[in-house]
Formats: structure tokens, sequence, C-alpha cells
């Protein structure tokens, strides 16, 4: 197992990509901490699922766009575990808003839970690594829009275009303590954020062939890419993004 004994906070972690990350983590031996926002019954479900693996989890209700509610996430991970070796910052929403039509509150409330969990989830984790003094793996889940221009999703791009910068400018700081720091940027995945277009025949048609391997991913397939990255095998790569996305940012209408 890649990841046997090491410890891992994964927050939005009860559903979608982030529940795929955590069981990804779990099937290569690390034990969890799940932080969720909602569905307390998903979380003990999920946990069910990783003792089985034969892992050790934790779920923790915390609010990840407070500081406090995060340092809470590392500090439970301490006293149930030992240690954190693995943050995995992936909590996110969007409002599916322009920029003409995006409130303030809208506004700040991405912000705060997309870019604001994802800086300070990196600053109390590294801080706990450099503590420990064996170094030790951020992930940052981003998207294909920290690049790629979303019209009518503007502060969830600009969000995501936070989080690419984050991502580079902790793993050139955090890189001298054995810190990495990597993105994952997916494309289009089968997960409740995108049940509306899921459920749109002609939206789904239009989208399969936009991506040139032609479906959506399914979560697992972005959750084996976070637990590689979490592994000894990545440990050269750091400050950069990893995109997971069937070729989508690269299709052409063949002009």
């Amino acid at each position: 197992m890649l990841l046997s004994g090491k410890v891992a906070i994964v927050t939005g972690g009860n559903s979608g990509i982030g529940k795929s990350i955590a069981l990804a983590l779990a099937a290569e031996g690390a034990n969890i901490v799940i932080d969720y926002i909602a569905d307390p019954q998903a979380t003990e479900d999920l946990e069910g699922q990783i003792v089985a693996l034969g892992d050790k989890a934790i779920g923790v209700e915390a609010d990840v766009s407070k500081v406090a509610e995060l340092q809470k996430l590392v500090d439970t991970a301490v006293a149930t575990f030992g240690r954190v070796d693995i943050m995995v910052n992936n909590a996110g929403i969007e409002t599916r808003t322009s920029v003409l039509d995006t409130t303030e509150e809208q506004y700040e409330k991405v912000l705060e839970i997309n870019l604001k969990s994802a800086f300070f989830g990196t600053q109390i984790a590294a801080k706990q690594m450099i503590k420990q003094g064996d170094g030790g793996r951020i992930v940052n889940i981003t998207s294909v829009h920290e690049d790629w221009p979303m019209p009518g999703n503007t502060a969830y791009c600009l969000s995501k275009g936070g989080v690419r910068m984050l991502t580079r400018t902790a793993g050139v700081e955090l890189g001298p303590h054995g810190i990495t720091v990597v993105g994952v940027g997916p494309g289009a995945v089968a997960t409740p954020i995108n049940t509306a277009t899921m459920n749109d025949p002609a939206a789904m048609k239009t989208l399969d062939a936009a991506i040139p391997i032609g479906r959506m991913a399914q979560p697992a397939e972005i959750g084996g890419v976070v637990a590689f990255l979490a592994s000894d095998g990545a440990s050269y790569l750091t400050a950069t993004t990893v995109f997971v996305d069937g070729g989508i940012m690269h299709s052409s209408p063949g002009l």
C-alpha cells in the first residue's frame, strides 16, 4: 500500500469527489479525517466503508470557511491519530452567476469556501507538518477553471484562479520543509454539482462531444490521482496543477 500508516484530512469529504478521494486514500492504507457540513449519515456510512478497508476514520463537522474550524480538523487528526501527513483541500461550491449578477453575499460565500479554506487549510496543516519534522503532502482540488474561463460562473473561476496561485506560491515556500503542494484540476465529473447537466440529454451530448475521451469523469478517477500525488511516487512534484479533464481544455472544433 502506498500510504500505509499515513493520516489524511479531506475537506468536503462525505460526498462527490471528496468521498472518492477519502476512499482512494484509505484503499492505499491511510487513516482518514472526514470533514463535513451536512448529512451526518453519509459521513457515518463512509466511515464504515473505510473501516471495511482495514483503516480508521473519524467524521468531523466543521465549516471550513472559518479558520477555527479548520484548526479543529487538524487538532482532531492529531488527537485521534497522532499526526497529519496529507491535507486535501477539496470543499467547494459554485453559484453559476455572471460578473453582472453575482451578489456580494454569493461572492463572499464562494471565495470563503473555495479559496479562504484552501489558504488556511494549507497554512494550518503545514504548521503541523513542520512541527512533526518529516514533511507532508498538500493537495488542492481546483478545476480546469483555474485557467479556463467559464462565462456565467465568474466567482467560481476567480476562486479557482486564486487556488492556482496558492498552490504555486505555497509550493515554493514550503518546499524547504519537505512539504509538497499540488493542485488537481478536474474537468466535468459525474457528481451532484453537475446533476442539472446530467439530467439534460441535449446538454450531455454537447458536453461529451467536447471531451476528447468522450465522457465525463467518474469521481474515482479523480480520487486515484490524488492518492498517487499523496504518495512517495509524486515526491518531486510540487507548485503545479495536474489537470484530469479528459482533454477538454485542448479540444478543438477543427478550424
